[in-house]
């Protein structure tokens, strides 16, 4: 392999310091060098095994964070990564590692949180649960049309004193840049018909007056597709429009649809915000049922535009049998789901227990899992729309039963300490506790220590070539 630059070179009144050797992984896919004075790295874009040319961000008395802007030696570990944009697309950053050594960092990534961070005693964590699939296993993917298209070091480079000429492009934002997009021709993470809409919508738009969304100056026409492909073989397209112009967008979709007839639901958004959320604007049916359909184990769950659903359905399957076996139900139990999303754990676990109660702050996912609930003929579920905290009054624990299991499973910036401090206060005899992020998790293990003890401990890979890492823990009522 040949040494190569690594993005652009940011202006530092620090000069890059060659020869630096990666020693070790540390976590969020930093890894840790030694300066010449002995102080330690935390650097990103490398791995273990590899001599690089840091220029540091950050150099404080006792640590220091930089950037490889060359390697000069590549560590005998790395692999051809199987994606032409790999190093320039920020999805993937660990396509250059073998996936065995992508989970023993993620396994040594949960450990040394947990622990580090927590500063409690810790059962022994369980060997992390692989994926069967490390391509094409994501069942969403969403692309950004950009009328800035992002160009590359080598591209700079090339050109010289020339002005390189702005034109747009479909793909992926650029790692911290909001205003342009890498410009790609397919995607590894997605099953088919994902990249067929994909060209058909790249094909269509370059031909026909179809402007791409200008971020900076907030002109244009196109914004981003969001593609949903689920097992059963349906798939769901939504396109979100900055304005509507029902001719053009009437010609597109027909093309669409022409183009990719197994596609099974098409719909389109108007986005005239700043932002490009869409869970507080309507979404329009223009064929089809409006959502797709998709299976985990013996149930069946409604995804619509807006839902969120594990993005792995494979390993959501194993993620979900660890949260029931961690619960230990025996079919007598009253269990919270908090978090509930679309109430894909809840309905998982239902058939064990006595009653589900499930929360979620966001109205449609409360519908969507009433719609599950009442798709799997299940009458033991039920779905509440609101603040965890401001729903789990004594009056509702009165009327709807004390529980017996608490699940959880919040997004990366843990739990609230309020419902931290109401999870101590019912004392319900097992929570098991599933988390995206191990030091936000760690965090919270600490402090619902006052009461319970942590059993069990379960990392899960979700999203292989990423450093993402989820983590199950068991934690059971201390008799005082």
């Amino acid at each position: 392999m040949k040494s190569y630059a690594l993005g652009r070179k940011k202006k530092n009144s620090n000069q890059p310091i060659p020869g630096i050797e990666i020693k070790a992984y540390a976590a969020e896919g930093k890894s840790i060098g030694l300066l010449p004075d002995g102080k330690k790295v935390f650097v990103e874009a490398v791995v273990p095994g590899d001599i690089a040319t840091i220029l540091l961000r950050k150099n404080k008395s006792s640590f220091a964070e930089g950037k490889a802007v060359e390697i000069t030696q590549f560590s005998p570990d790395r692999v051809p990564a199987f994606c032409p944009d790999f190093g320039v697309c920020g999805g993937c950053k660990w396509q250059m590692l073998p996936y065995p050594l992508q989970l023993k960092y993620k396994q040594q990534q949960v450990a040394d949180q947990l622990n580090r961070i927590s500063g409690i005693q810790l059962p022994e964590i369980a060997p992390i649960v692989g994926a069967d699939k490390t391509q094409y296993y994501r069942n969403k993917l969403e692309f950004t049309f950009s009328a800035t298209r992002y160009f590359t070091q080598d591209e700079i480079k090339a050109a010289g004193d020339n002005t390189l000429i702005q034109e747009p492009a479909l793909g992926f934002h650029a790692p911290g840049l909001f205003d342009k997009v890498v410009a790609i021709d397919a995607c590894f993470l997605q099953p088919e018909p994902s990249n067929k809409i994909f060209q058909a919508l790249k094909e269509y738009t370059q031909k026909n007056d179809a402007p791409y969304y200008h971020f900076r100056e907030q002109t244009g026409w196109l914004r981003n597709v969001i593609i949903r492909v689920a097992r059963t073989g349906e798939s769901l397209v939504n396109i979100v429009f900055h304005h509507d112009d029902p001719p053009k967008r009437k010609a597109l979709l027909d093309y669409l649809r022409n183009k990719v007839p197994e596609l099974t639901t098409l719909l389109y958004t108007i986005n005239s915000k700043q932002n490009d959320t869409i869970y507080d604007l309507p979404v329009s049916t223009y064929y089809g049922s409006g959502f797709i359909r998709e299976n985990l184990d013996e149930f069946q769950f409604k995804i619509s535009p807006k839902s969120f659903f594990q993005t792995n359905t494979a390993q959501a399957e194993k993620l979900y049998r660890i949260t029931r076996e961690f619960a230990q139900l025996n079919g007598t139990e009253t269990l919270y789901d908090l978090y509930c999303g679309t109430g894909s754990i809840g309905i998982f676990c239902s058939k064990l227990v006595k009653k589900v109660i499930g929360i979620e702050a966001v109205p449609d996912a409360i519908e969507d899992a009433k719609i599950n609930a009442a798709t799997n003929g299940l009458s033991q579920c039920e779905f509440f729309a609101g603040d965890v905290i401001k729903i789990c009054t004594d009056d509702f624990f009165a009327k709807h039963g004390h529980p017996d299991v608490i699940i959880t499973d919040p997004p990366r910036a843990g739990m609230h300490q309020a419902l931290v401090e109401m999870l101590l206060k019912v004392r319900a005899p097992k929570i098991v506790y599933v988390s995206c992020n191990p030091a936000t998790q760690a965090r919270d293990l600490a402090l619902l220590h006052t009461c319970y003890d942590v059993v069990a401990l379960q990392p899960v890979d979700m999203f292989p070539h990423t450093h993402h890492i989820e983590n199950v823990a068991l934690l059971t009522l201390r008799k005082d």
